[in-house]
């Protein structure tokens, strides 16, 4: 039987499950209020879905707010749509718009490694569509725990299949990412997925369903099991050590990246010949999001008739189809003159489109199954009006002591030498390669850069060059160690690599994941993180444009590092200025060594990997120097005065000299002065080896001099080596340093 509005209203004592769907008491209870009598099952699904963790927000937005007080009018006017949209827009020049954003899919990732990480991407690349634009390409920032535990050995190659598999099918470029090993993500691997798209500014869409007798239509794949209760229940609690698996498996989406092909074309050709007036992609909370937050943006109510929506399953109930997570789905809102030219254009492209509703008066959404009511509802009550907690927080009580036990007594060896290969080798600073290579990294055509590179690059427009850079960034346990700290140095650290191409950085997007909100400590970390990141964009003058918060990333009662991703976008007007990587083969170009060194190694990835040691402070970020850099490469760029260069962070000096060498295939003589072990391996934030050709030395470091930016030579490329020679210390031979760097990953999960 199923159970309608009028039956909710007879049977007010009738017990719901509503805790098993996510729901507390106080919320359950707030719901009878709103609709001033129990809810429908139908309602209940739609409430307990919209009110999760991951869909309303509830624990962040309090903090989540620091952002808007914090940005400036003068950071606003570079966006054309920001914080709560699909994603962030922002104008880059000559009548171009660029969308993007970053999301998570962690606890499907480990549920289902292939499936959980392929639907990321499909979900984060219908997000850039949702907004008008062209999906140009992907990023996919990645946490495992320890490169050698078997649960490792099992999650990351589906993972990196399922996102290879998924981008490589729609033939997007995965140009850039991150690949890092922590104990802390055992059992709770971090997926994060980035995309990028552009458009014409006048072509911008927004979500909304505005105009009275407009047509609701839902066009793309049939509806099914897969992926219920996804939001409310897999993204919205923790793991056990138990039970994790099998009890979430239904919860877990199926894609179809060759739907999800048509389903963009289709979508662009209805954008381009001006049939749309809202859209909508249908990800978590499938269609209870997409018809609530359609109805909630616009000005007026909904009536959805749910009998109408394409099934591949029999016997699904109203609460099913409004939880379905299914994939390759969009939401449109069409002008009733308009719904034949938009259902011809998805016949074209044979795409199943169904008009299952309208826009009508009021300020309800009514929907029904075979002309029963099932759910009657205030549309912003469900989409924008969730619950709002101020959850308790508490500094660690320990935190004081883990600043105090600094790496400062830890041994520092003699043969430094070997240490460099050592660490070329680690999981973390090692070559990812294994992974990159099964990813497409230049399918269109419109790759400048890709990993290795510090920073993608794609180009937007054909004739005049222009193009945009992107990186995500974020050291875990310089998080952990400080958050505020920690979440600077990643904007930083994504600051400093887009610059490094030679494009001007102008927005943010991030991807918060933390532990479980319950926990005061947790969300003090989360606290102190947000404020860092929106008081360091506030200090560079680059607006944070949307992102998303993942909570409840922890197995039992251990969380992970607290792992703000942060991921920059920046402009170039021309690509074929961009800064490559690697150094060049020509003989005699001065290497540079951009920034000051200092003792800096709590957090470090030479205590973490040679001693499993974590504690002291992080490098401390100077903002205003980042903002210098930046425009001292962005110059260089422009003048032809920089012919490579590459950013110094985890692994300091050393490792960028190995990878600035591999990547170019180039060797090159080194040499530096007081103590080499710092010189060589400490991670002081603001700093970029540069390869600067001998006829722009001299004019580049009198622009550094002159600017107060700090340099100093460190050497020269030596082509004719084959060796990076470093003096005092000796010479490392390339043959070795690649062998020692590739065959890290390949060794642990081929």
């Amino acid at each position: 039987m199923i159970d309608t509005v009028k039956n909710a209203e007879a049977t007010p004592d009738q017990e719901q499950p509503y805790k098993e769907l996510g729901l507390k008491d106080d919320e359950y209870a707030r719901i009878k209020e709103i609709l001033r009598r129990r809810p429908t099952d139908a309602e209940l699904a739609m409430y307990s879905v919209m009110w999760s963790e991951h869909c309303s927000y509830k624990s962040s937005k309090v903090h989540l707010k620091y952002f808007g007080d914090t940005t400036t009018d003068e950071m606003r006017s570079k966006m054309l749509a920001g914080i709560g949209e699909n994603a962030g827009v922002v104008d880059i020049g000559d009548g171009w718009a660029v969308t993007f954003k970053v999301e998570s899919h962690n606890h499907p990732s480990y549920v289902e490694p292939y499936q959980g990480a392929a639907t990321g991407v499909g979900g984060i690349v219908r997000d850039i569509l949702a907004m008008g634009a062209r999906p140009l390409a992907v990023m996919d920032p990645l946490r495992f725990g320890r490169p050698d535990a078997d649960d490792t050995k099992r999650v990351l190659p589906g993972i990196v299949a399922g996102v290879g598999g998924y981008g490589n099918c729609l033939g997007l470029p995965n140009i850039g990412g991150e690949v890092v090993f922590d104990e802390s993500y055992q059992g709770n691997p971090l997926v994060n997925a980035l995309c990028v798209g552009a458009m014409r500014t006048e072509d911008l869409h927004l979500a909304h369903a505005s105009g009275t007798g407009n047509k609701v239509i839902l066009y793309g794949a049939r509806t099914g099991l897969d992926g219920i209760g996804g939001v409310s229940v897999l993204a919205s609690e923790t793991f056990d050590d138990t039970a994790g698996k099998r009890k979430k498996l239904p919860s877990v989406q199926v894609g179809d990246p060759f739907t999800e092909k048509v389903l963009i074309e289709c979508s662009l050709e209805l954008f381009e010949k001006g049939v749309v007036v809202g859209i909508q992609d249908l990800g978590g909370a499938g269609l209870s999001c997409a018809t609530s937050e359609l109805a909630s943006a616009g000005d007026g109510g909904m009536h959805v008739w749910l009998d109408r929506v394409p099934l591949r399953a029999t016997g699904m109930t109203p609460a099913e189809i409004l939880s379905s997570e299914s994939q390759e789905r969009m939401c449109a809102v069409v002008e009733p003159a308009n719904v034949e030219a938009f259902m011809e254009v998805c016949a074209k492209w044979d795409v199943i489109a169904t008009e299952i509703g309208e826009v009508t008066e009021g300020d309800r959404l009514v929907i029904t199954y075979h002309d029963e009511v099932v759910v009657d509802v205030p549309p912003r009550t469900v989409a924008h009006e969730g619950p709002v907690y101020n959850r308790p927080i508490q500094r660690p009580a320990d935190q004081d002591e883990l600043q105090a036990n600094t790496p400062d007594s830890l041994p520092r060896p003699d043969d430094l030498l070997a240490l460099i290969k050592t660490m070329a080798a680690s999981p973390n600073l090692a070559s990812k390669k294994w992974v990159t290579q099964q990813y497409d990294r230049y399918v269109r055509g419109g790759t400048v850069l890709a990993q290795p590179s510090d920073g993608g690059m794609i180009r937007i427009d054909e004739e005049t060059g222009r193009g945009v850079a992107l990186s995500t960034d974020c050291n875990g346990r310089y998080t952990k160690l400080d958050p505020y700290e920690g979440a600077k140095l990643a904007l930083a650290e994504a600051y400093r690599n887009v610059s490094a191409t030679g494009a001007t950085p102008i927005a943010v997007t991030n991807c918060l994941n933390f532990g479980s909100p319950e926990d005061p400590a947790v969300m003090w970390q989360f606290e102190q993180a947000v404020k860092g990141l929106a008081d360091g964009c506030a200090e560079l003058g680059i607006p944070v444009t949307g992102g998303n918060v993942s909570f409840y990333n922890q197995t039992g009662s251990t969380a992970i590092l607290p792992t703000p991703v942060v991921g920059v976008l920046g402009v170039i007007d021309d690509v074929r200025r961009r800064i490559p990587t690697g150094i060049g083969a020509e003989a005699g170009e001065t290497l540079l060594l951009l920034g000051e060194t200092h003792d800096e190694f709590g957090g470090s990835e030479w205590a973490h990997h040679v001693h499993n040691h974590l504690g002291g402070r992080p490098p401390k970020a100077d903002l205003k120097r980042e903002k210098l850099l930046s425009e001292i490469l962005v110059a260089g760029s422009r003048d032809g005065m920089v012919s490579a260069a590459h950013d110094l962070s985890e692994g300091g000096l050393a490792q960028t000299l190995v990878e600035t060498c591999l990547i170019g295939e180039v060797g090159a003589r080194v040499f530096l002065e007081g103590d080499l072990f710092t010189a060589l391996f400490s991670e002081s934030a603001g700093r970029v080896l540069v390869a600067v050709p001998r006829t722009e030395e001299q004019r580049f470091t009198d622009m550094c001099t002159a600017r107060r930016l700090p340099w100093r030579k460190v050497g020269v490329v030596d082509p004719e080596s084959n060796a990076l020679e470093i003096q005092g210390l000796g010479e490392l031979p390339l043959d070795e340093l690649r062998e020692a760097w590739e065959g890290t990953l390949p060794a642990l999960f081929e």
